[in-house]
């Protein structure tokens, strides 16, 4: 599993460079971002542009670690392909999540 974490523009980008993510990969998936999610900072962008399919296994750890970060840090989700925003919209998780394009880079 191939995932990279930076700082960019005062957030930490974690980028998914994976083509999938479902139950194959999902609980390592997790378990390499918890540690950069669960400490206080600043927030977090989780770049999901190389991900061409999300399956419940791969919604779930996203929802976890939203749901792992503390008080007050903001995740933010970039660059979703049209087949994972539609995942997140037919679960309605689209106005649970802040999802930003692309071509904004860290902003918002």
């Amino acid at each position: 599993m191939n995932v990279t974490v930076q700082n960019e523009s005062g957030r930490v980008v974690v980028r998914m460079s994976e083509r999938r993510l479902d139950a194959v990969i999902a609980g390592e998936f997790k378990d390499t971002v918890r540690p950069h999610v669960a400490i206080k900072g600043p927030d977090l962008v989780l770049d999901l542009s190389e991900v061409e399919f999300l399956d419940s296994s791969g919604l779930g750890a996203v929802i976890a670690l939203k749901k792992a970060l503390p008080e007050g840090r903001r995740m933010l989700l970039r660059g979703l392909t049209p087949n994972v925003e539609r995942v997140f919209r037919l679960t309605r998780m689209d106005q649970v999540f802040d999802i930003i394009g692309a071509e904004h880079g860290t902003g918002s």
